[in-house]
């Protein structure tokens, strides 16, 4: 069932822990949980915090005298007023067991440093930028696709987002159904293209994204040329096993992973959350 709550205050009975050094202590705005899966939650951005989108930065909860702090992936662009991350709910992660619980009004932490290889800036320039996720991977790219940034080096935008089954898509389609409102980056919506697809329920767009890729299924869905080095950009997040299949595909299309010091035609990211 879906429901998403606004900012109140918040009473809380829990002991009080110090905050440790170069850690932001921010304050949940709202929560919105999609599955009993997966939820999306904001925070208050610091003042002096800045980031570019597709970074990612540790964060963690004031539950502990030493806090669990983990790597997630910031999905809100880098204008953005406040923070947006989506999660993963893990009954026996260190992290996302406590998570999962946030209410408006509690605290999170937040290191003060953002960093992450999923940046326009570790890729060569190029025509079309595809975005292959799975899961909650798809969040460094709800943070490029609205950045203006993004449509200044690239023509075409493709996001691919695979999970299991047609709810835990939901994010995604409304990250993209919400881009022709928005004040900033609305002109470039057209620009973009959502390609979702599920691996255990039935749905119109059916299989791991590698095989929908590789059968050419994929181009014939969406009426495009096949992947080029010559002028597409590739990003990778999600799974670990999709992320070593489309480095594999990718690779023996003649694609060269870059990053900010060399700059290439794919980059992929190895931060995860529990």
């Amino acid at each position: 069932m879906q429901h998403s709550t606004s900012i109140k205050a918040v009473e809380s009975d829990a002991p009080k822990f110090p905050i440790p050094a170069n850690v932001y202590a921010e304050t949940v705005v709202s929560v919105h949980h999609y599955t009993d899966r997966l939820f999306k939650f904001r925070i208050t951005r610091p003042q002096s915090f800045r980031f570019r989108s597709g970074e990612f930065v540790m964060i963690g909860l004031p539950n502990a005298e030493k806090p669990v702090f983990r790597a997630y992936s910031i999905a809100s662009p880098a204008w953005d007023e406040e923070i947006e991350f989506f999660s993963i709910k893990v009954p026996d992660g260190p992290l996302t067991q406590h998570l999962q619980r946030i209410q408006p009004g509690d605290t999170v932490l937040m290191r003060q440093k953002s960093t992450g290889t999923l940046v326009v800036d570790a890729l060569t320039p190029g025509k079309r930028l595809f975005m292959i996720s799975t899961g909650t991977g798809i969040a460094p790219f709800a943070s490029l696709v609205r950045d203006p940034d993004t449509y200044d080096k690239f023509d075409q935008l493709v996001l691919t987002h695979t999970c299991r089954d047609a709810a835990e898509l939901v994010y995604g389609q409304e990250l993209i159904s919400n881009l022709a409102e928005d004040p900033l980056i609305g002109e470039f919506a057209p620009r973009v293209t959502l390609y979702s697809t599920t691996t255990r329920q039935q749905t119109s767009h059916m299989g791991r994204i590698t095989h929908l890729i590789e059968s050419g299924k994929f181009y014939s869905d969406l009426g495009i040329d096949a992947l080029n080095p010559e002028t597409d950009r590739v990003m990778i997040c999600g799974s670990m096993h999709m992320i070593q299949d489309v480095k594999a595909l990718v690779e023996k299309l003649g694609f060269e992973e870059g990053s900010l010091n060399s700059p290439n035609s794919f980059v992929l990211e190895r931060a995860f959350v529990g």
